[in-house]
């Protein structure tokens, strides 16, 4: 039988992914690169004749615009297109707005990394009074105050997204529906993690670069078989 795929792809470039910013939940637009490379991702979708039925996103612009993008050059603006804060970006609490170099002047090259791509290490959280706390934007007003983040590690990352993909992306793949997942460098080191058991230690080597669609296979009863960047 024909294997089952799924795409997942990290949004374009943002204007602070240029500027060297931790970004998080902060809602920044894409640049031009990102865009470009939105646009790239569709013209090799398209040219290895992948379709959709629907399409995954998060609450945030830098992904909703990629999603955007890639259906309307591959012609398939008309598909639903589900949107949800649980495939947001890691929240980088306090961090967010820095800029990375900056931040590693001041707090040391092995603090920040393991605030960036360790496991259980949680970054400074955020103030809720702060303006930047999510609790704050209408976006959110639908998520149960609890739920929201001051900051998250990989590990906080894999519990909200995991509850998303097993309510309701799992049971479309099982479907057979063909899918498209457009978030962010962390959500999808999530899903990755969980999808092929990759421990706490070789996770930190998994970088997801922007605009580039990575192919998941999966056997007919959604186990999942390999998974390679187009």
């Amino acid at each position: 039988m024909k294997k089952i795929e799924l795409v997942l792809i990290r949004h374009g470039q943002s204007v602070w992914n240029k500027m060297n910013k931790f970004t998080g939940w902060t809602d920044v637009n894409l640049s031009k690169k990102g865009k470009n490379e939105a646009k790239n991702a569709a013209k090799l979708l398209k040219k290895k004749n992948f379709v959709f039925d629907l399409a995954f996103t998060s609450l945030l612009k830098r992904a909703i615009h990629t999603t955007w993008i890639i259906l309307k050059k591959m012609d398939r603006l008309w598909i639903p297109v589900y949107k949800s804060w649980r495939l947001n970006e890691r929240h980088y609490g306090s961090l967010q707005g820095l800029n990375k170099q900056d931040v590693t002047l001041k707090y040391g090259k092995e603090k920040v990394q393991n605030w960036r791509r360790s496991y259980k290490i949680v970054p400074p959280e955020i103030n809720i009074k702060h303006e930047n706390f999510p609790g704050n934007d209408p976006k959110y007003s639908n998520v149960e105050t609890n739920l929201i983040p001051k900051a998250e590690s990989l590990k906080c990352t894999i519990n909200r997204v995991l509850p998303y993909w097993n309510k309701f992306i799992l049971p479309e793949l099982k479907k057979k529906k063909k899918i498209i997942i457009v978030a962010h460098g962390n959500s999808l080191r999530a899903l990755i993690k969980y999808l092929h058991h990759i421990d706490e230690k070789d996770i930190l080597k998994l970088d997801i670069p922007t605009g580039r669609p990575i192919i998941y296979e999966f056997d007919n009863d959604i186990q999942p078989i390999k998974f390679f960047y187009l």
